[in-house]
């Protein structure tokens, strides 16, 4: 009876002893990948979904979802008129009974996407700029609402550039321009799809 406590007991020990030879194997990978400069996050909040959003944007109104996609000729044209490029072909949208148009986005921040979701009125001026998802560690100063109020009543084809129409928060500069560029293809993009 003692020798077989002695053979578990000396079994667990070498599971122990692997797994920790395994938690120190991953430690030493995320710290190569850190000083590398490789990022390593895990960090994602959800803040709403897309629905929620269009909720939010366009309260008390129904709505329906749909998918646009962008013919070549389209995308050629809102290159032209915002100066970004249109990474992604397919245009999620919401339209309201009202002729209210909130599209859903992704941008980089640093080096995670960011959801965003960008009203539009029926007038063509942005209702309200909302974050769904951030993923990335720093610059979520871009959630807030001080920041995003910079969008309201902006209006297609009017410019709408970083760091003068729009300002910048210090510790959050890529996620502020790349959410300011980001809009500024969305609003090129109802534009020339839309008219």
């Amino acid at each position: 009876m003692s020798k077989r406590r002695v053979r578990v007991v000396r079994a667990n020990a070498s599971r122990d002893g692997a797994s920790m030879q395994r938690r120190a194997a991953l430690l030493q990978i995320a710290s190569g990948m850190a000083l590398a400069g490789i990022p390593c996050s895990s960090f994602a909040t959800v803040y709403m979904s897309a629905a929620e959003a269009v909720a939010l944007i366009f309260p008390g109104e129904t709505f329906n979802q749909q998918e646009l996609v962008l013919t070549k000729p389209q995308m050629i044209e809102i290159e032209r008129r915002c100066g970004n490029k249109v990474r992604v072909p397919k245009l999620e949208l919401w339209r309201t009974e009202r002729g209210g148009t909130v599209l859903i986005d992704r941008v980089t921040g640093k080096h995670e996407l960011i959801t965003y979701a960008c009203g539009i009125s029926p007038d063509e001026s942005i209702k309200q700029v909302e974050i769904l998802e951030y993923r990335e560690v720093y610059g979520g100063q871009v959630r807030d609402a001080r920041w995003r109020d910079q969008f309201v009543g902006k209006r297609v084809g009017e410019p709408l550039k970083f760091d003068v129409e729009i300002r910048n928060i210090s510790g959050a500069t890529l996620s502020c321009r790349h959410v300011t560029e980001g809009v500024q293809r969305l609003l090129a993009s109802y534009q020339v799809a839309f008219k």
